[in-house]
């Protein structure tokens, strides 16, 4: 009994067979020829002698060309007599296992994958520089490759047609993804996949590697990472944000690309294909934030580039899931989901420190006049910066209850009536409670303050700051109209107690009905009076041209009338306007009284460069008498 003992790499292709003991009384076979054998003897002759010219191993010429790159038809005969004699094996397999051609049909199929392995590589290898995912990324979407169903000759015209209207590298990227595909699908549907895939997989990794490096993202520690300057991470951040768009739409994309157009005859092989090309790139750049929300460096700026890596990974994410969708990829997607749940906290971390910052702040310096405070100043060029990020925001607030501090805040503070988004109630009753921490900080430090005139003046400063500040950003998207309104009240209501307070002994010393015989005595009274406020006064701050204007129009509108209704009387009963000013117990005019108060609040620059109040209201009397003499 003979024993045929066969190893090809093709577990369908191994048997083990005995020729089957003549039986007494069987007939004998005819003499005639199979046809199919016939057939199958024809594809492996066929098959011989092309896969022998092209075998490098007996053929010099062979060794120093490329099948591919020298004739397109023969290469896409080579291929599809390779086919030809796997089928024909097969048959033999089955109907004639004892036939000698069947070891020469393995014989020449090694051969065959061998030349279609190194023609794989050598594609691959030389055509890097058009194979980069850019240009296949311009090529064509992943889509439209993936569902192409049209065949290699069908290609072959399409790219000559549309050859005048690519660049060449498209074209030649074209025909070098369409060789690798037309060569693994022969090697796969041959059995050999894994000697396709160990090439296709080594070469591609290294491209990606070195893509990955081309784009500065190298791998870090939580030790290293913590032990760096903030300057130098921040500049890892940025530069990972533009990695990060690159890397998906370009580099990603591209190998997703070329990888479902070159396997598109099997799913199992395409994405573990790609999932492997992929995975150590993807890991690197997809880990970066995390390593980032959990270093210890948490400088106040280090909040908006958190958000700008929250607001990139966000917007890529449905990229990212669209091109790492296998089960294959899936620890990807876990990945970017991860980083972005750590970007998230680390975003709520940061505004809870900031909250303390505010609170905690415990500078005594001076009140400037009652002008706008820097803890105002910096809180809300923070706020309005925040109010920038208001896309990715309300994503980030939903994702944890308001801090408990915030229980007592009104409900008006907690939503924009103006709003629809059922997240944005979280990120407005965030935005508010910081405002709300900032004012009665504030409030705290009028305490510092001793005259009530100056403290309410400080609060008028500092909330019209703060309402402006709202208005002209983004937060005034966050917090609302009716919250900018309530506000806005709230200043007058200080400016209003303000006045109450500087001015009215200037506004108790004009009796509504006073005689002739007291001008002598209400004139030294409303001069005492008006120059000892706008003596104080005028070393006062309001920094809001606006808000200046108002508070010296309502300061006059109580002021000026009724003095000069009670100075027009008196004119009367003494005859003339210079004949008044002979008087030494008339110091203003209603036209002094009204253009000090129109320089109230009024700063210059002095010789040192340093703001100053304007000339004290003594020296300008003095002036405004000579004037009035002059008359």
């Amino acid at each position: 009994m003979k024993k045929l003992f066969f190893k090809p790499k093709t577990p369908s292709f191994s048997f083990v067979h005995h020729h089957p003991p003549s039986m007494p009384g069987t007939p004998r076979r005819s003499n005639l020829p199979d046809p199919r054998n016939v057939e199958e003897e024809r594809c492996i002759a066929e098959a011989e002698a092309l896969i022998l010219k092209w075998d490098s191993e007996t053929s010099a010429y062979a060794k120093v060309t490329s099948l591919f790159f020298e004739d397109k038809t023969e290469a896409k005969h080579y291929t599809n007599s390779v086919i030809l004699l796997q089928k024909a094996m097969h048959s033999l397999l089955s109907n004639n296992p004892s036939s000698e051609k069947l070891i020469l049909a393995q014989r020449l199929m090694q051969m065959a994958m061998k030349r279609l392995r190194k023609e794989f590589y050598q594609i691959l290898s030389m055509n890097r520089a058009y194979l980069d995912p850019e240009s296949v990324s311009v090529r064509s979407s992943r889509t439209s490759i993936h569902s192409s169903t049209s065949d290699y000759d069908e290609e072959e015209d399409e790219i000559r047609a549309a050859g005048d209207s690519i660049s060449e590298v498209e074209l030649v990227s074209s025909v070098a993804m369409d060789d690798l595909r037309t060569i693994a699908d022969c090697m796969i549907s041959c059995g050999y996949a894994r000697e396709c895939v160990t090439v296709y997989n080594s070469i591609r990794k290294s491209i990606v590697d070195e893509g990955i490096y081309r784009l500065s993202v190298e791998k870090l520690s939580h030790a290293r990472l913590n032990k760096m300057d903030w300057e130098v991470l921040d500049l890892k951040i940025k530069s990972w944000l533009e990695a990060m768009r690159i890397s998906v739409r370009t580099l990603f994309n591209g190998e997703r690309i070329l990888c479902d157009h070159v396997f598109s005859s099997s799913d199992s092989i395409r994405e573990s294909c790609f999932a492997e090309i992929s995975r150590d790139g993807a890991t690197l750049i997809f880990g970066f934030p995390e390593l980032v929300a959990k270093a210890k460096k948490s400088p106040p700026e280090k909040l908006f580039s958190v958000l700008d890596m929250y607001a990139v990974t966000t917007a890529l994410w449905p990229e990212i899931e669209s091109i790492f969708s296998s089960d294959a990829t899936s620890a990807v997607r876990s990945l970017v989901l991860t980083s972005l749940q750590r970007l998230a906290e680390c975003v709520q971390i940061m505004l809870a420190e900031f909250e303390t910052t505010i609170q905690k702040e415990a500078s005594r310096l001076p009140m400037n006049g009652g002008g706008v405070h820097a803890l105002t100043i910096q809180t809300m060029n923070y706020l309005s910066t925040l109010g920038d990020y208001g896309g990715v925001l309300p994503d980030i607030f939903s994702r944890a209850d308001l801090p408990p501090s915030s229980a007592g805040l009104p409900e008006s503070y907690l939503y924009s009536p103006e709003s629809d988004d059922s997240t944005a109630p979280a990120l407005t009753a965030r935005v508010a409670w910081l405002i709300l921490v900032l004012l009665c900080k504030l409030d705290s430090k009028t305490k510092q303050l001793k005259d009530i005139s100056l403290a309410y003046l400080f609060l008028a400063n500092n909330l019209r700051h703060v309402v402006t500040r709202v208005r002209t950003s983004n937060l005034q998207y966050v917090l609302g109209d009716d919250w900018v309104a309530r506000h806005e009240d709230k200043v007058k209501r200080f400016v209003a107690n303000y006045e109450k307070m500087a001015w009215r002994e200037v506004f108790a010393s004009l009796p509504e009905n006073p005689t002739a015989a007291e001008a002598r005595a209400v004139f030294e009274n409303f001069n005492h009076r008006f120059e000892e406020a706008y003596r104080k006064q005028n070393s006062f701050v309001v920094a809001d041209r606006e808000l200046r204007d108002e508070i010296k129009g309502s300061i006059a509108r109580k002021i000026v009338p009724r003095y000069r209704e009670w100075y027009n009387a008196v004119v009367g009963t003494v005859g003339s306007v210079r004949e008044m000013a002979e008087m030494d117990f008339v110091t203003f005019t209603p036209l002094d009284v009204d253009n000090y108060l129109a320089n109230l609040f009024f700063f210059r620059k002095s010789n040192s460069g340093v703001s100053s109040p304007a000339s004290s209201v003594t020296s300008s009397s003095h002036q405004r008498r000579i004037l009035v003499h002059n008359f």
